[in-house]
């Protein structure tokens, strides 16, 4: 999938709840679906940007030599656990920029999680088993999602306004315009189609 593109569709939907939140529905189109893996898509204000919000946990485990989930997105901050649940040891680490870490060989669950507080991609291996590959995309923003097997997601709960719409999926180079601008209007619907090229550490 190298220096594939991103087709992707926005839909903001009607307004939820009393301070006129709306979702933003992203399909992100490959050359081939189901995809291997899932993209990530997050937004972040056009201007200024989101207050952290921290005390944030995640999970993610490790399951027949897997990483589970393999492609998780958290807000800058969180602390990540990494239960083993296999009979066997794991000795799990990163070289990426974002988080270099290392959880050195071990059984059940770490004494520690580990705070992830950089933004980035933070690609997880073993090394131990060569073939456990996970990623951690770390992001300035509470607003993201994971999509599904057909490339679409939701994120929820967003006030009007201008923002940056990211996609970043395993494997695809960054693009020239790696961004879209997306306006949600106060109870306003609208739908925007435009070719996003995919944000990546080139990871594959």
């Amino acid at each position: 999938m190298n220096g594939a593109r991103l087709a992707v569709l926005a839909l903001a939907c009607l307004s939820v709840d009393p301070v006129r939140a709306a979702d933003l529905d992203v399909r992100v189109t490959l050359p081939v679906l189901p995809a291997p893996l899932p993209s990530v898509v997050y937004v972040e204000p056009a201007a200024g940007h989101f207050t952290p919000r921290p005390g944030a946990t995640a999970v993610v485990d490790q399951i027949n030599k897997q990483f589970a989930p393999q492609v998780s997105v958290i807000e800058t901050g969180t602390t990540v656990s990494f239960p083993n649940r296999d009979n066997i040891r794991h000795h799990v680490y990163s070289f990426s920029p974002a988080k270099p870490f290392e959880l050195k060989l071990y059984s059940g669950k770490p004494s520690n999680p580990v705070l992830f507080d950089h933004a980035g991609v933070v690609t997880l291996g073993c090394n131990i088993h060569d073939v456990m590959l996970g990623y951690v995309v770390v992001v300035d923003t509470p607003f993201h999602a994971i999509t599904d097997a057909q490339g679409l997601a939701r994120i929820h709960g967003l006030p009007p306004g201008d923002y940056h719409l990211h996609a970043w999926t395993p494997g695809v180079h960054q693009g020239e315009h790696p961004v879209q601008l997306v306006h949600l209007g106060a109870g306003a619907d609208s739908v925007q189609h435009s070719d996003v090229p995919a944000v990546s550490d080139g990871s594959h």
